[in-house]
């Protein structure tokens, strides 16, 4: 098997993404490999702004929406080790953006968290089903349980 040389890391700041985060980064440190992170912007509105849009990392916005991804992007990418020149903010469709920059960045290895959906929700897909079939690399999908209600 050949080792992984770069890997990029799908960042969704939810509640299990430190555990999405630590899985990447023991992989990159296992391969010796280069690790890139893509925050895709897709659930807050971004005013004037095209899908496909890359947000300059290095250069802070008066809008706090933005400013607030932003500072959570170079805060997980000081904890992991990422250069801030490979950390990617992008106003966009997910599954779009992750598979257009990894092609971008030579990336030979996507990982992201995946709920593993059942039913209608498996149906209208997910991210990483989206990523899956159309990423010309290969995907880790870190399964994230479901909440379990009592």
């Amino acid at each position: 098997m050949t080792a992984y040389r770069h890997i990029l890391l799908t960042a969704d700041f939810s509640e299990t993404g430190d555990t999405i985060a630590a899985r990447a980064k023991s992989l990159a440190r296992v391969f010796g490999a280069k690790m890139s992170l893509l925050r895709v912007l897709d659930d807050i509105p971004m005013p004037d702004t095209a899908y496909g849009t890359l947000i300059p990392v290095d250069t802070p916005s008066e809008y706090d929406l933005l400013e607030a991804e932003r500072g959570k992007l170079i805060a997980l990418g000081a904890e992991l080790g990422v250069d801030q020149s490979d950390l990617w903010l992008i106003w966009g469709v997910p599954q779009d953006e992750i598979v257009r920059l990894a092609e971008a960045i030579a990336a030979d290895l996507i990982v992201v968290g995946s709920h593993g959906r059942h039913g209608l929700a498996l149906l209208l897909g997910s991210t990483a089903n989206g990523v899956l079939h159309h990423t010309l690399c290969d995907l880790l999908a870190i399964r994230i349980p479901d909440a379990v209600e009592i």
